[in-house]
């Protein structure tokens, strides 16, 4: 039997499509597209605008659209002045286990760039969050986040002096922070963790490379050791069109 626009009701994306069947042309050649992509295989060179247009059809203002959400998803992704299949989002379990863990399990190499270490007074909002005492110093720790040199996330890490006096001469900017806390002696109890969906800003944008309108995935995280005392608090913004995130749930 054929159904409409390709969409089997075992698909398991039938988002966008009205039960009357009617859609924006622009999803009907994202549809297309989509199919297209999947031909083509990660790192296969999407045709141009111009000859997708010609092929279904339409103008290009609809294919760009499409082209546009598609690169928004994570499908495809720009190349110069090309644009190319993306490959598989990175899978990052929702865990006390590191980013680097994470990234490795999926045969990725992780690395970070260094943006800031630096000190300061712990302020009445981050003691608020944190269990910190205002005004104690405190290690603020950002960095790029990268998987085989790409440059995926950012991420911003506070963490009380007192625990960890030797951070700027001990701590290898590029290598993985819970290691370096286990290497100390602090072993992780447990975290509270919340997760939106923001746009980065222009500063963000810039560090991360890539345009201010990608949506992104924020991961705010409060972290306690064994004793229950706070051990750091973590902003983390994930680039949406590279990461999803993964958990095991049990009844």
């Amino acid at each position: 039997m054929d159904y409409p626009n390709d969409q089997h009701p075992a698909a398991p994306v039938r988002s966008g499509i009205p039960e009357h069947g009617r859609i924006p042309k622009y999803y009907a050649v994202k549809a297309r597209i989509s199919a297209l992509v999947d031909e083509l295989g990660e790192g296969g060179l999407l045709p141009t605008e111009r000859d997708l247009s010609e092929r279904y059809e339409v103008a290009r203002e609809t294919v760009r659209q499409a082209i546009r959400e598609l690169v928004l998803e994570g499908r495809l992704r720009r190349r110069g002045r090309g644009t190319v299949v993306a490959g598989p989002k990175l899978e990052q379990p929702l865990s006390l286990a590191s980013y680097t863990e994470g990234v490795r399990r999926q045969g990725r190499t992780p690395g970070r760039n260094l943006v800031t270490l630096d000190r300061f007074p712990c302020p009445e909002a981050l003691a608020a969050e944190t269990g910190l005492t205002r005004g104690e110093p405190v290690w603020h720790l950002e960095r790029v986040l990268l998987a085989d040199d790409e440059r995926v996330g950012l991420e911003s890490t506070y963490v009380s002096v007192a625990r960890i006096p030797r951070l700027d001469a001990d701590f290898e900017p590029d290598s993985s922070f819970y290691a370096y806390l286990h290497q100390q002696g602090i072993t992780f109890g447990d975290a509270d963790e919340r997760i939106e969906t923001v746009l980065a800003t222009p500063r963000e944008a810039l560090l991360i490379g890539t345009p201010p309108a990608l949506p992104m995935l924020l991961i705010h995280r409060v972290s306690r050791d064994t004793e229950g005392q706070p051990l750091e608090r973590v902003r983390t913004l994930f680039r949406g069109d590279r990461f999803s995130f993964t958990t095991h749930l049990s009844g």
